[in-house]
């Protein structure tokens, strides 16, 4: 897919570019992102440089992942960081994290609703995911606002810091926001066996 940039009333999400390097880096210092965040401990330049040079082309260029950066306007500074990974053949799963410093000022929220649309009516997208560790509180919230259905617990559903974890998960589906769906959903009717 061809990498694409998104505004909102506050807010540029635009592909990383190799110059978001040393605000990604200083951002991952956060004891909250490590340790919510699968990064690397300790998350060192070299990983940030691989990050926006590599990983983030990579993923946009094989319609894999689709990583934003997400900055206050055009030339402000990196608040958050958003990704959609391909997780399946109709599924996608949503991460990311804010920037210590902007947490709190709906930023992410703002972001978050921008890139699902997108994800629905421009990538095609028919189910998203989102998950977090249980007590990632702040995480939930965003996910709730941005309409996500929390539909349950996970044990051992995802893997942090080099053991499992459980993790709570949520769906989005395009009819959530009144959107069409490029796969018909029918849902299971109450009572049915």
């Amino acid at each position: 897919m061809e990498p694409i940039t998104l505004t909102t009333e506050r807010l540029v999400l635009r592909p990383h570019t190799p110059g978001d390097a040393a605000e990604v880096h200083a951002a991952c210092q956060d004891p909250e992102i490590q340790r919510w965040i699968s990064v690397p401990v300790p998350y060192e330049p070299a990983h940030a440089e691989e990050y926006v040079t590599q990983s983030v082309p990579a993923g946009w260029r094989e319609d894999t992942a689709y990583n934003f950066a997400v900055r206050l306007g055009a030339d402000g500074p990196l608040v958050a960081t958003l990704a959609v990974h391909r997780t399946g053949a109709h599924t996608h799963e949503i991460g990311y994290w804010t920037v210590a410093g902007h947490r709190g000022r709906g930023y992410m929220t703002e972001a978050l609703r921008a890139a699902v649309r997108w994800a629905f009516t421009e990538a095609g997208v028919v189910r998203l995911v989102w998950r977090a560790g249980v007590g990632n509180d702040g995480s939930r919230a965003v996910a709730e606002r941005a309409g996500f259905l929390i539909e349950g617990v996970q044990r051992a559903g995802m893997e942090h810091g080099g053991a499992l974890l459980d993790c709570w998960a949520g769906a989005l589906l395009p009819s959530d926001l009144g959107l069409p769906s490029r796969l018909p959903y029918e849902p299971a009717v109450s009572g049915a066996a």
